[in-house]
């Protein structure tokens, strides 16, 4: 049986994580099938947005630690643990809009899997436990960057150093996720939001979303306003482009 699961909400593609048995474990079949989950809704100009999600009842419990544990043994070669995040990598790098539907405990490589996308939507029950350092091991795939740049250098401490595992209104606290919401609600209003980045047109969703990643490593203010002129230019050139009050254009 697939591990990973795409169900379509029209321009919304709602991508499961489904192994409910392991807790949706990240294994390396399922980084396989993840990639090639999103090398297909990347290939299909129908898609507008993406929502990750795990079946019940865990969003993501983490990497698989045996293979893990074999590819640490292997020190030569890095390449190959880092090929256990490639999962998590791709959704970051991915042009499309994400949310995470966050509807469990998303622990370690899972965790990550939630900061690499855009918007984290955390239900009642969800829980975001770091625990890499609790399992005598180092965080890894960018962990430490992406939740710092959300919560700031105290909150991941405590959530990294101090071991501090996180529920979902907490989360919306100290935004590591956009908003906390019933557990029967989490996924209707996760369609609902990536569904707004859908209906504008895709190569636009692609360049915001570049702009927002880039902002942390513009230099200056004015730096940021040329690229943003720059962009701005661009999408004006396409079309798109309606003053408040006119039909809106076709996506």
């Amino acid at each position: 049986m697939p591990l990973v699961r795409v169900d379509r909400h029209d321009t919304v593609a709602v991508v499961v994580l489904d192994d409910p048995p392991r807790r949706n474990a990240m294994t390396a079949a399922m980084v396989d099938e993840l990639v090639a989950a999103f090398d297909a809704l990347e290939r299909d100009e129908s898609v507008g947005a993406a929502v990750v999600t795990g079946a019940p009842p865990a969003f993501c419990s983490g990497a698989d630690l045996s293979d893990l544990g074999a590819l640490a043994a292997d020190d030569a070669d890095r390449r190959r643990i880092t090929s256990v995040y490639e999962g998590f990598l791709r959704v970051l790098r991915s042009p499309l809009p994400t949310v995470a539907a966050v509807n469990g405990p998303a622990v370690g490589a899972g965790m990550n899997l939630a900061l690499a996308c855009d918007v984290r939507l955390a239900a009642e029950s969800a829980r975001f436990d770091a625990r890499f350092l609790r399992i005598g091991l180092h965080p890894g795939g960018g962990h430490t960057w992406m939740l710092e740049r959300l919560v700031g250098p105290q909150a991941a401490a405590a959530i990294v150093l101090f071991g501090e595992a996180v529920g979902g209104a907490r989360a919306a606290e100290l935004g590591l996720a956009w908003e906390c919401v019933p557990d029967g609600e989490l996924l209707g209003r996760a369609v609902g939001l990536a569904a707004a980045a859908a209906r504008v047109p895709r190569p636009l969703a692609a360049r915001a979303k570049a702009t927002l990643r880039a902002a942390p490593w513009q230099p200056d203010f004015d730096a940021a306003v040329a690229a943003e002129v720059e962009h701005q230019t661009w999408s004006l050139g396409q079309g798109w482009f309606r003053p408040p009050g006119d039909p809106a254009p076709a996506r």
